[in-house]
């Protein structure tokens, strides 16, 4: 069931940093006001489902995403034509990181844009008439998106301006030191783990099939252990891991090709995706990433290296399920070109068939959810974390889950190097590597191998957008070496 797909979205309006004062009303008035959302709990699901909504927008997790996440690092190349930047995909690519890009803007604009919708949602669903335990539930769904947003700000940029509450923009002096003014890293994580076990406290395990799909308990579990994990709380990620693992509510599918296909959405090992039906889809996410040229399939964006196609043992079955190579048969039938398509390998993980699964000839919003938390990755994230404090035992024992249903033979003993390439493999092209070899201090080495040269001191960050600390009127401050 893909129930919250059906989704609202004009119940509140999006804020960028550059709104004027006439675009924060937050309850349109041709829908309803303030006082019947107030006093009629019906009205308070279109506000939470505006949040989730915030996350089909192309800017958002679409093609900026993409070029941020996976086209910078050794998993990823532009792809596409030679004369097709893809705006500044090449740029990306080369890692020749400008803060006049579109994409770091676009990110920067959107997650705040969802951040202000959670904040407006959390502030009115506070004072509505609604039962209490499904009250506290949608403010904690919103505050769990929060947190997801602010996860991938500070993943970006590092420390960022952390807005929390319901904010007067006539207020100036608040503005200039809630907007624009930059908490640092620690600041940041701290909102986010804030938001975390406030969620963990009122989200549901699981739901009934009319709101699959939403944010629950273990998804809150999960992006908690992932937090610690990259603030190298061990002891904490550990632990959290465990308690996802120890819930009995998610396992390993038996097929790792099925993770990414319509049989595995909101399946046995999804903790949270995007939600997405047809004509109301990730703006873009197949469509940028699919075969370009004859037949047309997409725009043939961000294809794996060779790099990535040699790193997979032999037998690995991840590989033949990662990467669509021209010339092969697909899982659907599908006969690719051996000739016609400008790139020689695509992105497996963002395919939707067009004969085995929902398909209405929209290439721009086919019905493809999009995976932002499974867990395979709690389970490399409890292998980590068990290496980091010792207990290699249970990093090993984790491993070897993830080894056995890629059709490898299980290891006797683990090393930390182990570790980051099954992680690797297991999350090739799903929008994490570039953050892991940044956050293991592999960078400078991987890039290497690929051709592009990494400045350590600098691209370990994005750099804070043009565009904002210019309607900042210079209070948010770049990032060191920009």
């Amino acid at each position: 069931m893909k129930t919250i797909k059906t989704i609202l979205i004009l119940t509140f309006g999006i804020l960028l940093f550059n709104a004027c004062e006439s675009d924060l009303n937050v309850l349109p008035q041709d829908k309803i006001s303030k006082d019947d959302f107030l006093s009629n709990g019906r009205y308070a699901s279109e506000v939470v489902n505006s949040a989730y909504n915030q996350m089909l927008n192309f800017e958002m997790y679409s093609f900026a995403w993409i070029g941020m996440t996976s086209i910078t690092s050794d998993d990823g190349d532009k792809g596409s034509s030679s004369g097709d930047a893809g705006t500044d995909k090449d740029k990306l690519d080369n890692l020749a990181f400008d803060p006049t890009l579109r994409s770091f803007n676009d990110i920067w604009k959107q997650r705040y844009s969802g951040i202000y919708r959670c904040n407006e949602g959390i502030y009115y669903l506070g004072q509505v008439n609604l039962e209490s335990t499904l009250k506290a539930r949608y403010i904690g769904e919103l505050k769990f998106l929060r947190a997801m947003f602010y996860f991938d700000l500070v993943r970006c940029f590092g420390g960022v301006p952390v807005v929390a509450d319901k904010i007067d923009f006539k207020n100036e002096e608040l503005v200039n030191q809630v907007v624009y003014t930059r908490k640092t890293k620690d600041e940041t994580y701290t909102q986010i783990e804030k938001d975390l076990n406030d969620a963990i406290i009122v989200l549901p395990a699981k739901y009934g099939s009319a709101d699959v799909g939403r944010a629950t308990k273990g998804a809150a579990q999960g992006l908690l252990s992932k937090v610690y994990l990259y603030q190298e709380k061990w002891s904490n990620a550990f632990s959290m891991a465990g308690n996802v693992i120890d819930s009995k509510q998610y396992n390993l599918l038996v097929n790792y090709g099925d993770v990414w296909r319509e049989v595995g959405e909101n399946g046995p090992e999804s903790l949270f995706e995007i939600q997405a039906t047809l004509g109301k889809g990730v703006q873009g996410y197949t469509d940028v990433q699919s075969g370009r040229g004859t037949p047309d399939y997409g725009w043939g964006f961000n294809t794996p290296t060779v790099n990535l196609a040699n790193a997979y043992e032999s037998g690995d079955k991840r590989r033949a399920a990662t990467i669509i190579f021209t010339g092969q048969i697909l899982w659907d039938g599908f006969q690719t070109p051996t000739t016609g398509w400008t790139n020689p390998m695509y992105n497996y993980k963002a395919y939707q068939s067009r004969t085995a699964e929902t398909w209405d000839d929209n290439k721009g919003e086919t019905a493809k959810n999009v995976r932002l938390l499974k867990y395979s990755d709690v389970l490399l994230i409890r292998a980590e974390s068990a290496f980091q404090i010792g207990n290699t035992g249970e990093a090993l024992k984790q491993v070897n889950k993830i080894r056995t249903r890629a059709g490898l033979d299980t290891l006797t003993t683990v090393t930390l190097s182990q570790i980051y390439k099954e992680r690797r493999l297991e999350m090739a092209m799903e929008h994490d590597r570039w953050f892991d070899i940044v956050r293991t201090g592999q960078a400078s080495t991987a890039m290497s191998a690929v051709g592009q040269v990494f400045i350590t001191g600098k691209h370990e960050l994005f750099p804070i957008p043009e565009e904002q600390i210019t309607l900042s009127k210079g209070m948010l401050t770049q990032n060191p070496n920009y």
